[in-house]
């Protein structure tokens, strides 16, 4: 009888204990199994060959960052919704360096506007989306590597489904347009305003270039998906993602789906970027665009260009007269 009472206490914490065990031991098996999920499910390319004076590894890590138009596997239907025609084969739509520093510089995401013009290594002097088209990655890496004089280090692609997946899978992404966007060449159009992107819009905004809104074509065109990544980043790094399990599966399940990444790369390579870029909607990484000549983005202006990508290679603050949005 004396010892019913204590019995009945020890009965009560046990279930207690329990449940702190569980909501300790769940949420870190729940994360081992998503990291490899994630591992397993990413499409892999082989790393980049090295070749004859390619440029040796500097301060920092260099990511190409890539957004196919391939429509390679996209259902028609699919393909309709999202308005994005049915050209064959595979072209660059977006084409970025991300550059992670080793020391307390900020992290640096570059444009390269696809119509730049520059050495394609044994196909001449060509715009330097077609480098994607003739060979992949490869060849892009390849390309990148000896217009800017920086390693390659690690690379990241998008395709179309894959991006408007990614994006309805955080839920949209909310944007603030400041005037109406038309494109004359497709049709599309998005409301003035802030708004919430789905996959299929959100696919509108980051290709518009054919648009009153965005009258440095491509120039407008890769500011606005430097500015999409961001918010983008912000969301999936959210705190409502991290605590909703379901939303975190559906953002990593659709992310690795939609991503080719280098077979060395793995989901932690991925974690750094992606914790990099999320300071994109608050100024914590600097964005620009490859200094150019002019507003068709053929030419690139040799001196701003060779100066970015020194800063780039030392690990050295941006220069402000090379921040251009």
């Amino acid at each position: 009888m004396g010892r019913a009472p204590g019995v009945r206490r020890r009965s009560r914490k046990r279930p207690v204990a329990v449940l702190l065990v569980a909501l300790l031991v769940l949420p870190v098996v729940f994360a081992t199994w998503l990291w490899f999920h994630v591992d397993s499910t990413v499409h892999r390319i082989e790393a980049f060959p090295d070749y004859s004076g390619r440029p040796e590894a500097a301060a920092g890590e260099n990511w190409l960052v890539v957004g196919s138009d391939s429509r390679d596997g996209l259902d028609p239907e699919i393909a309709e919704g999202l308005h994005v025609g049915d050209a064959d084969g595979q072209r660059t739509d977006t084409i970025l360096i991300a550059h992670l520093p080793d020391n307390s510089t900020t992290p640096t995401l570059i444009s390269i506007p696809r119509d730049s013009r520059v050495p394609v290594p044994g196909h001449g002097r060509s715009m330097i989306n077609a480098a994607f088209a003739i060979g992949g990655p490869q060849l892009l890496a390849r390309t990148v590597e000896q217009a800017t004089g920086l390693r390659i280090d690690h690379y990241a692609e998008i395709g179309f489904g894959g991006f408007a997946g990614l994006v309805d899978a955080v839920g949209g992404v909310e944007m603030c347009l400041d005037r109406e966007m038309h494109d004359v060449k497709t049709g599309e159009t998005l409301q003035a305003g802030c708004q919430t992107l789905q996959g299929a819009d959100a696919l509108t905004f980051v290709r518009m270039r054919y648009s009153d809104a965005t009258p440095r074509s491509d120039l407008d065109r890769v500011a606005n998906q430097r500015k999409f990544i961001g918010a983008l980043a912000s969301e999936a790094s959210s705190i409502t993602t991290f605590i909703n399990p379901f939303r975190a599966y559906a953002v990593a399940d659709e992310g690795a789906d939609a991503l080719t990444m280098l077979d060395s790369d793995g989901p932690g390579d991925l974690l750094s970027l992606g914790w990099a870029m999320r300071g994109m909607s608050s100024g914590g990484v600097v964005t620009t665009t490859v200094p150019v000549t002019d507003s068709t983005a053929h030419q690139w202006d040799k001196e701003k260009a060779l100066r970015l990508f020194e800063a780039m290679e030392t690990d050295s603050p941006l220069p402000q007269d090379l921040i251009v949005n």
